[in-house]
Order: C-alpha cells, then sequence, then structure tokens
C-alpha cells in the first residue's frame, strides 16, 4: 500500500502528502546547503522515533488500563561527517506527570522500547533514552 507522495518543489525543499491528505514540508538543513526553514528528511527520521517510543507507550497504557496524560519529549540529532548520516540520537522524555509507581514506569518504557521505527534503526544509530 503506497503511504505517501513526496514532491519536489525547488530550492531543496519537498512536500510530502500522506495518503489521508496531510502534508509535510522538509528543507535541508542551513549546514548541508539549504535554509533549514522546516523539518530536513534527517530530523523527521530522528522525530519519528520519539513519537512512535510515545505511541507504543501509548497503546499499552490504553490496553492495560493505565492512565498516560502526560508525555513529552526533547529529539537531538547528532550527524556525522563522512558518510554524512545520523550518528546519534539522544530524546529526552518528560513523564513525570503520570505518577505511576516504579514498575508501572519500567513496564511503560519496556514497551516503548519496542517501537518499529527504534527497533529498524538501533543496530545502525546510537540511541540514548533519557527519562525524566
Amino acid at each position: 500500500m503506497e503511504i505517501s507522495t513526496v514532491n519536489y518543489l525547488g530550492d531543496l525543499r519537498t512536500e510530502c502528502i500522506h495518503y489521508s491528505g496531510e502534508k509535510i514540508l522538509t528543507d535541508a538543513p542551513k549546514d548541508n546547503f539549504g535554509k533549514g526553514e522546516a523539518f530536513s528528511p534527517t530530523d523527521l527520521m530522528a522525530t519519528s522515533l520519539a513519537a512512535c517510543f510515545i505511541t507504543i507507550m501509548g497503546i499499552y497504557c490504553q490496553q492495560n488500563g493505565i492512565n498516560m496524560e502526560h508525555c513529552t519529549a526533547k529529539v537531538e540529532k547528532i550527524m556525522s561527517a563522512l558518510p554524512r548520516k545520523i550518528a546519534k540520537i539522544n530524546i529526552r522524555f518528560n513523564l513525570s506527570e503520570n505518577h505511576w509507581d516504579k514498575a508501572t514506569f519500567d513496564a511503560v518504557v519496556s514497551a516503548g522500547k519496542k517501537c518499529p521505527v527504534g527497533l529498524t534503526i538501533e543496530e545502525v544509530v546510537a540511541i540514548d533514552y533519557i527519562f525524566e
């Protein structure tokens, strides 16, 4: 099943159209000849890891009757030069407003670590999950 169409807009920008009609613009980053006015493709990859992790935690909570009221994640992407690729992704999660006991916290985080994006890239990109 096709999930999206990507159109080149010129000036190192693309328009990504999901089959639902939602759109995302990408732009090359300033350190790679772009304007840095939108997510770069590598920004989207790093950000999708955090979004996937949070989604899987949410699914686990929903299926297990656990109240997940709050979660934010700050994403840092570290690039290598030669070859230019994502070398490391640091994600700092804030789950502090959920007031879970340690066993619940550990179970929810364990579920998140099974997200498909993380499992796909974990052997080629260093990932550091940090929890507040």
